[in-house]
């Protein structure tokens, strides 16, 4: 099957102008900008090695105009501006014209494909949806994408501590403080220092690390008796190339308005399908009851440097589903030409060829194609597309090293 893909550049030489004009950012505040801050994230000048990995010194959208990003591939600014939480700003034009009033020519797309029995039968009470797991608690956040990006550009007020005040808080007020934490916050805060660690470890039982597992990843499966719930979170969390993208699928927004009955009964035609007759190697589920989150896995093909591994995906299904695409990101890092250091992907069937005949079963089936035969003409990551075409084994060899390092976490209890 012949794949075509759409580019999204990576490169900040290559970064679209009109999107900088829209976030506010001028030509010359931009050339200001690069002359201060280095470009660590220069595809030409890219250097693979045996243990390759991307450094974030600076967001690869803005090169750290916005301010820092923390290690991660995009700053929190530049995210809420592409990558909006509330689905309402990122919903897609539908690639299909509405009726006109010159009357039905036949050729219109009917609003409901249902007639006769099955017409009747949609229209019945449909059956209820499998229970969802629960949205993760999470603090709370400006309802505007504009107030939201003031909050992220301004600098916060110093916080008017006295030094070592923080260090000297008792444990049971740090419990106390821990107990409001989500659990993305929680586990950040282990990572602090030794004694907040010791403190999780001593009264956040193993249990509890199973459920917040769970409910970030409802589709994992260990192939063996898990010992250490926390080093499972651990993996699974470090493995996510971006973490505002987790948070994000956790938070479980609705876009407003209602859905229609079509989109309504083809999801739970499609939902049935993978459930009764899944794809080889693929898993997808809903994550709440309009099914506008998902979450689905592909195995890596055998005979490629993916074989053995397990890739988690995140879908929003639009209200315009089926007539607009699916959004589509990783949520476990992968070294490929066509999937960015960020986890978006770049086919061109869910970017600009959107055809009502496609589900998400066949995209996750192109998705799975697609790592065996890379699309290198036009790329999401140039550098490793240049790789894959000038040296392949090369490029197999630091695959494979990112298969074993992030996409094998259920066989974590068995190390």
């Amino acid at each position: 099957m012949e794949l075509k893909i759409c580019k999204v550049n990576s490169s900040t030489e290559d970064f679209d102008p009109h999107r900088l004009l829209e976030m506010g950012v001028t030509p010359d505040q931009r050339s200001q900008s690069k002359a201060q801050l280095p470009d660590t994230n220069n595809s030409n000048e890219q250097v693979f090695g045996e243990y390759f990995e991307y450094t974030h010194s600076s967001c690869y959208i803005c090169n750290g105009f916005y301010g820092p990003c923390f290690e991660e591939p995009v700053c929190a600014t530049c995210h809420a501006f592409l990558f909006p939480e509330d689905m309402s700003h990122s919903e897609a034009v539908a690639i299909f014209s509405e009726k006109t009033d010159d009357g039905d020519s036949g050729n219109d797309e009917p609003t409901d494909l249902y007639y006769g029995l099955e017409r009747r039968q949609s229209q019945q009470e449909p059956p209820p949806l499998p229970p969802c797991p629960q949205p993760l608690v999470a603090p709370p956040q400006p309802d505007c994408l504009t107030e939201r990006l003031e909050m992220l550009s301004s600098p916060r007020e110093q916080d008017d501590l006295s030094p070592g005040v923080v260090e000297c808080l008792p444990p049971e007020v740090l419990l106390a403080v821990f107990s409001y934490l989500d659990d993305m916050s929680l586990w950040s805060v282990g990572n602090v220092c030794k004694r907040w660690r010791h403190l999780l470890h001593t009264h956040v039982a193993g249990e509890q690390w199973r459920i917040y597992t769970m409910r970030r990843w409802p589709l994992f499966k260990p192939l063996c008796a898990v010992q250490d719930w926390f080093k499972v979170y651990t993996e699974l969390i470090d493995s996510c190339p971006c973490k505002a993208c987790l948070r994000q699928m956790a938070l479980q927004l609705q876009p407003p308005g209602e859905e229609n009955s079509w989109r309504r009964n083809r999801l739970r035609n499609e939902l049935k399908s993978l459930r009764t007759d899944p794809p080889e190697g693929i898993e997808a589920a809903p994550l709440d009851q309009k099914c506008c989150h998902w979450q689905a896995t592909i195995t890596g093909p055998v005979g490629s440097p993916y074989e053995g591994g397990l890739f988690y995906l995140y879908l929003q299904v639009p209200y315009s589903y089926p007539m607009c695409p699916p959004i589509v990101r990783f949520l476990t890092r992968i070294f490929h030409p066509n999937v960015s250091r960020h986890g978006h992907v770049g086919i061109d069937s869910i970017q600009h060829n959107w055809s009502l005949a496609l589900t998400i079963s066949k995209v996750l089936i192109s998705l799975q194609s697609l790592l065996t035969d890379p699309y290198c003409q036009v790329c999401m990551e140039p550098a490793v597309g240049d790789l894959y075409v000038k040296d392949r084994s090369a490029f197999e060899d630091i695959a494979r090293s990112w298969t074993w390092r992030y996409a094998m976490h259920d066989v974590i209890g068995s190390v």
